[in-house]
C-alpha cells in the first residue's frame, strides 16, 4: 500500500500539517456513486489501460489480493466554482477523451489517485471495453466492437490446474474474458457477465442467483464442478459486496496548489507523469475558460493529422512554444509556467495556434515532415517570427511572403544539417529569439544571417560551411536528413503547388545486381556501383510530375528531351557518357565536384 503524502501547510512550512482520514468501501457501493459523487479533476489523464489490464485487475481481486490504496479530494461548497470535473470512462472506445460536467448540485468529491483502476472497475462492471479484430485497419469503423467482461463459472482458477490457454503474461487464471456477446455454454465452460452481479447486493438476492445459475448448468458437468461455479460465484459476490476493497484517504483542504502537489507525489509512484502531463495538469487547472488539456491535444491532433503531412507535433513543442512566443523563460519546467504566463498563453492562444499552424504549413510546403525534421526545438524561431508577424501567413501571395518564406527555408535547413539545436536548445533559443526580436523593432523581413550570427557566438556551428561538405556528401537515400540537404542546394525551385521527390539519376533499376549480372560486369564492379546508387551524388530533388515521367527509364535517353537549364539545376555533369550504369562510380565522383562548387558558393553568399 502506498503511503498517503503529508506535506505541510501552502501556508508555512512551520505549521503543523493536515492528515487525511482513512476509510473503505465496497466495490459496490463505489461504482453505484461513480459520475454521481466521484468525479475526476482536470489534471488528471485519460484512461490508458489495456483490455487485459482491466481482466488482471479483476483476477486480483478474485484472488484476495490488494489493488493498493485511493486518495479523493471532498470539494465543498465555495471550492466547486473553482474546479473543473470530468466523468469517467464508462463505454470505453480508443482516443476517447473524458466528457466534462457541472460540479454544482451533488455532493463533489474528486480523485486524485486511482484512476485507472476505478474507470477499469466500471468498464468490466457497468460498461464495455472496445476492441479491433485482429488484422482490422483502424480507420475502419466496423472493425472495432464494444465487449463486455465475462466470466467463466467452470474455470478452475487453481494455477496448478491451468492450461496453456488460460494462463498469460498477466498471470490471470480466473476465467475471465471481454465478449462482443455472451458465448454459448457448455459442459466445459458456463459464462456469466460479471457486471450482473451489481443486481444482487443482498444474500438473498445472491442465493436466488446461485439456485438460477444452478438450474442453467449444462447437464454434462460434474458435481465438483457445480461447486466449482457456485464458489466463484459467492467469491464475485464478496469482491463486490462484502469486502470493503476500495481503500482511501480524503483529502479536505480546499487549496489548489496543495491538491496539485499530493497529485503529483501520488502518481510519482505509479505510471510515470511526463513532462508534458504534469504541465498540462497544471496549465489545465488554471486555464479560465474551456478545458486546456481538450484544446491543446485537439490542435495537436490537427497539427498531425489535418494538415496532409505527416506530422509528428507534440504536446511539449506547443507549451514551449508558448512560453517562446510569450516572452518566457524557455527553459521547459514546471516553475516557467507560472499563474501569470498561464493567462498569457490563454489570452494569446488563438494567435498562438495561428502561428504555429502557419509555421508547419510552411516547413510542409518546402517538404520538410514529421519523417525528416530532425528537430522540432528549431522550428521555434520560427513560430516566434511568424507570431510577431500577424499580418502574413506567408503562402506566398505576396513578393514579402515569398521572399522571406524562402529565407526562413533557408535558415532552417542550415539548421538542422549542422544540428545546431542538439545541446544547449534552450540557449540557442533564448539567442535567436533575442536577434529576432532586436531585428523586429527596425525591420520586417525575416533575419537570416543575424541569427547565424547570434546562434554561432560561443564557436557553435550554425550553418553549413567547407568543414560540413563532406559530411552532407556522404547521406544516403532513404535518410531522413537527405531531403534536407538537397533543400539546401536547391535554391529558388518554386515549392508551392509541387510535390517534390527525392529521385535517383540513375535509376535504382539499373543498379540491381542480377541486371549487372546480365550485362557481365565483374563482381568487384558490381560491389561499386552498388555502393554509389544511393550515395548524394547520384541524388536530386525532381517535380512529382516529372519523377513519373522518368519513371525507370534510362537516364542517357530521358536527360536528352530535357529543358536548357536543367543541368545547372541539378548540377548534372555535361560528360553524358558518364549517364549510364556502367560509370556510376565516376558520374558520382563528377557530380560531387559540382556539389561542392554549389556549396562554396552558398556558404560565401551567406558570408557576404
Amino acid at each position: 500500500m502506498r503511503d498517503a503524502p503529508s506535506p505541510g501547510n501552502t501556508n508555512s512550512l512551520f505549521e503543523k500539517p493536515e492528515f487525511m482520514p482513512y476509510a473503505s468501501r465496497t466495490i459496490g457501493s463505489v461504482i453505484d456513486d461513480m459520475n454521481r459523487v466521484y468525479l475526476l479533476p482536470a489534471i488528471q489523464r485519460p484512461f490508458v489501460w489495456s483490455s487485459q489490464q482491466v481482466v488482471a485487475l479483476f483476477d486480483s481481486l478474485l484472488k484476495g489480493y490488494p489493488i493498493s490504496s485511493f486518495m479523493f479530494w471532498a470539494v465543498d461548497e465555495e471550492t466547486k466554482a473553482e474546479v473543473r470535473c470530468y466523468k469517467f470512462i464508462e463505454k470505453y472506445q480508443p482516443d476517447m477523451m473524458n466528457e466534462p460536467t457541472s460540479a454544482e448540485g451533488r455532493q463533489l468529491i474528486l480523485v486524485l489517485d486511482g484512476q485507472q483502476r476505478l474507470t477499469s472497475l466500471l468498464i468490466g462492471l457497468r460498461g464495455t471495453f472496445s476492441e479491433k479484430a485482429k488484422g482490422a485497419r483502424s480507420a475502419n469503423a466496423a472493425a472495432w466492437s464494444a465487449k463486455t467482461l465475462y466470466l467463466d463459472l467452470l474455470k478452475d482458477p487453481d494455477p496448478r490446474s491451468a492450461d496453456d490457454e488460460a494462463d498469460d503474461e498477466f498471470g490471470v487464471t480466473y476465467g475471465l474474458a471481454f465478449q462482443e456477446r455472451r458465448p454459448a455454454s457448455n459442459n466445459r465452460r458456463h459464462w456469466f457477465k460479471v457486471g450482473s452481479m451489481l443486481d444482487y447486493a443482498t444474500d438473498e438476492r445472491l442465493e436466488a442467483l446461485i439456485s438460477k445459475v444452478m438450474t442453467e448448468l449444462h447437464p454434462g458437468v460434474s458435481a465438483w464442478e457445480r461447486e466449482l461455479a457456485e464458489g466463484t460465484l459467492r467469491q464475485l459476490h464478496r469482491v463486490i459486496w462484502k469486502d470493503e476493497g476500495i481503500n482511501f484517504f480524503t483529502e479536505t483542504n480546499q487549496s489548489a496548489d496543495r491538491v496539485l502537489d499530493i497529485f503529483v507525489r501520488a502518481n510519482d509512484g505509479g505510471s510515470k507523469l511526463s513532462k508534458a502531463d504534469l504541465l498540462m495538469s497544471m496549465i489545465t487547472s488554471k486555464w479560465s475558460n474551456g478545458s486546456a488539456r481538450e484544446e491543446i491535444n485537439g490542435f495537436v491532433d490537427f497539427i498531425n493529422k489535418k494538415l496532409g503531412a505527416p506530422n509528428k507535433v507534440t504536446r511539449d513543442l506547443v507549451l514551449k512554444a508558448s512560453l517562446v512566443v510569450c516572452e518566457c523563460d524557455v527553459v521547459y519546467n514546471v516553475k516557467n509556467f507560472t499563474t501569470d504566463a498561464i493567462a498569457e498563453i490563454e489570452a494569446n492562444w488563438p494567435r498562438i495556434k495561428r502561428s504555429v499552424e502557419n509555421t508547419f504549413r510552411l516547413l510542409n510546403r518546402h517538404g520538410l515532415n514529421g519523417d525528416n525534421l530532425g528537430s522540432l526545438n528549431a522550428v521555434l524561431p520560427l513560430v516566434y517570427y511568424i507570431y510577431n508577424t500577424p499580418d502574413f501567413d506567408f503562402r506566398g501571395s505576396s513578393e514579402f511572403e515569398r521572399v522571406n518564406a524562402a529565407a526562413m527555408h533557408h535558415w532552417l535547413v542550415n539548421s538542422l544539417l549542422v544540428s545546431a539545436f542538439v545541446g544547449h536548445s534552450d540557449q540557442t533559443i533564448s539567442s535567436a529569439r533575442a536577434a529576432i526580436r532586436d531585428h523586429l523593432r527596425v525591420a520586417r523581413d525575416f533575419p537570416t544571417q543575424k541569427l547565424f550570427d547570434a546562434m554561432a557566438k560561443g564557436g557553435r556551428l550554425s550553418q553549413v560551411d567547407e568543414r560540413t561538405m563532406e559530411e552532407l556528401l556522404e547521406m544516403q537515400y532513404g535518410r531522413p536528413r537527405t531531403l534536407v540537404a538537397l533543400s539546401l542546394l536547391y535554391q529558388g525551385i518554386d515549392w508551392n503547388g509541387s510535390a517534390w521527390h527525392v529521385d535517383h539519376i540513375i535509376p535504382q533499376a539499373d543498379a540491381q545486381k542480377n541486371v549487372l549480372r546480365g550485362r557481365n560486369i565483374p563482381e568487384h564492379r558490381i560491389q561499386e556501383i552498388a555502393t554509389a546508387v544511393n550515395c548524394l551524388g547520384n541524388l536530386q530533388l525532381l517535380r512529382g510530375d516529372e519523377n513519373l515521367e522518368k519513371g525507370a527509364m534510362p537516364f542517357r535517353s530521358w536527360i536528352t528531351g530535357r529543358r536548357a537549364d536543367f543541368h545547372d539545376q541539378h548540377m548534372i555533369p555535361d560528360r553524358l557518357d558518364l549517364c549510364d550504369v556502367m560509370w556510376l562510380p565516376e558520374f558520382v565522383r563528377e557530380r560531387e565536384k559540382l556539389i561542392r562548387k554549389r556549396l562554396t558558393a552558398l556558404v560565401g553568399g551567406a558570408r557576404a
